[in-house]
C-alpha cells in the first residue's frame, strides 16, 4: 500500500496535469473558433469551382486534358493522406490513416498498385512501420502558424508533377471533414481525374449554354491544376478545424478523468490517514493499560 506520503505526491502530480489539460483545452477552443471559420469560409470557394468544372466538362463532352479526365487506366494509385503533426487529439490521426489503409488494402486485393503521399508528422509516424517502402513524398507543416493557399500550392504542385511523370493513374486524397467539436468524419476525394457529385454533374445538363473565351480546352488547361489546390486547401482547412475539436474534446475529457483521478486518491488518503491515526490512538491507549 502507498504511503500518505506517496499518495500526497500523487495527488499534487496530478492537479498539475489537469492543470496542463485545461489549458490545452483552452488554447484548442481559441484555435478551433478561427479554424472552424477559415473551414466554412472555404466550403463556398470549392463547392462553386467544382460546378464551374461541372458545366465545363458538360461543353467538353467527356473530353479534356490529362488532369481532368484522367490516363485511361486505374493501375497505380497516388493516396494522399492528411494528418496533424501534433497529437494528443484523441484518434483524430488515427481515423485518417486507417481509412486510407482499407482504402489501400481494397485497391491491393484488386491488382492494384498504391503510393502514398503523407502530410503531416503523425501520419508519418503511424505509417512509416508498415508502409514506408510505398511512400513516395512526405511533408509537414509544424513551421505554419496557420495554413494558407501557399502550403496547399506546394502540396498540390507536388500531386501534379508526379501525375504528369507517369507515377500514378488515380489520385485520391483523404481528411478529416469537420462537423461539430464531437464529431469529425473521415472523408476520402478524388482529385485526378477529376470527380464530380451528382448536383454538379447535373449542371451539364441544364438548358443553359454558354459561349466560352478562350475555349473550353484553354479554360481547363489552367482551371484543373487550380483546382486540385483549392480542394487541398479545402482538406487542410477542414483537418484544421477538425484536430482542434478533437483535442477540444480530447483535453477535456482528460481534465474530467483528472478530477475523477483525485477525488478516488483523496478519499485514499483520508481512509489510510484515519487509519494510521486509529493505530497510534490503540497504542497508545494499549500502552498506558499496560502501565
Amino acid at each position: 500500500m502507498a504511503s500518505l506520503k506517496d499518495l500526497r505526491n500523487r495527488i499534487a502530480s496530478v492537479k498539475s496535469t489537469q492543470k496542463i489539460t485545461k489549458a490545452m483545452q483552452m488554447v484548442a477552443a481559441a484555435k478551433l473558433r478561427r479554424a472552424e471559420e477559415a473551414a466554412q469560409a472555404a466550403r463556398p470557394y470549392a463547392d462553386r469551382m467544382a460546378a464551374v468544372l461541372a458545366n465545363i466538362s458538360g461543353a467538353m463532352e467527356g473530353e479534356g486534358p490529362p488532369l481532368m479526365v484522367g490516363t485511361g487506366k486505374d493501375d497505380v494509385h497516388l493516396l494522399v493522406v492528411f494528418t496533424a503533426d501534433r497529437g494528443l487529439c484523441g484518434g483524430f490521426n488515427a481515423s485518417i490513416v486507417k481509412l486510407a489503409r482499407i482504402h489501400q488494402r481494397k485497391l491491393e486485393g484488386e491488382g492494384k498498385t498504391v503510393k502514398f503521399v503523407v502530410v503531416g508528422k503523425k501520419g508519418w509516424d503511424l505509417m512509416r512501420r508498415d508502409l514506408s517502402s510505398k511512400v513516395v513524398e512526405r511533408t509537414d507543416l509544424r513551421e505554419a502558424k496557420q495554413v494558407g493557399f501557399e502550403h496547399a500550392e506546394a502540396i498540390g504542385q507536388t500531386i501534379i508533377d508526379l501525375f504528369e511523370k507517369g507515377e500514378f493513374d488515380v489520385c485520391s486524397i483523404f481528411y478529416s471533414e469537420f462537423e461539430n467539436v464531437i464529431t469529425q468524419t473521415p472523408t476520402r476525394q478524388r482529385v485526378i481525374p477529376a470527380a464530380l457529385a451528382e448536383e454538379d454533374a447535373d449542371l451539364a445538363g441544364e438548358a443553359t449554354v454558354y459561349e466560352y473565351e478562350p475555349e473550353p480546352g484553354a479554360i481547363l488547361e489552367d482551371l484543373i491544376p487550380r483546382n486540385i489546390k483549392v480542394q487541398v486547401l479545402h482538406a487542410l482547412l477542414e483537418n484544421a478545424a477538425s484536430e482542434q475539436g478533437a483535442r477540444m474534446s480530447a483535453m477535456d475529457n482528460a481534465t474530467r478523468n483528472a478530477g475523477d483521478m483525485i477525488d478516488r486518491l483523496s478519499i485514499s488518503y483520508n481512509r489510510q490517514r484515519q487509519a494510521q491515526i486509529t493505530t497510534e490512538l490503540v497504542e497508545i491507549i494499549s500502552g498506558a493499560e499496560a502501565l
